[in-house]
């Protein structure tokens, strides 16, 4: 794992998310945009969806986990998170299968850890 180790802050972990969860179905709209450059400085952004645009799904999903357990985020922190994909999800007035199957996979992720 390795090769999917992360420096990023709790905020850019945050925003790595998001992005890939806005991304489930391959188009970021304006409201799930608008959310995650919330998150962090313009800067952290462009630098976190530069990153996201040469990761695989592998390769995504191994970043997450692997900063999840590197910052050893409480279970206040993991609640935030999961909340923070849900209302991504719903932001643009949508809550497809896809999201909710993408919702429940990450969510549990982030419980586990």
């Amino acid at each position: 794992m390795s090769d999917f180790k992360t420096t990023w802050t709790q905020k850019e972990l945050s925003a790595y998310l998001l992005l890939y969860c806005a991304n489930v179905d391959y188009i970021e709209s304006e409201e799930e945009v608008e959310m995650i450059r919330a998150k962090v400085d313009p800067a952290e952004y462009k630098s976190i969806h530069k990153e996201f645009e040469h990761d695989n799904d592998y390769q995504s999903i191994q970043k997450i986990q692997a900063a999840v357990e590197r910052l050893g985020l409480s279970k206040t922190h993991i609640d935030i998170m999961i909340a923070e994909m849900k209302a991504l999800f719903v932001a643009d007035g949508e809550f497809d299968a896809t999201e909710h199957a993408l919702f429940n996979g990450i969510k549990k992720l982030l419980e586990e850890q």
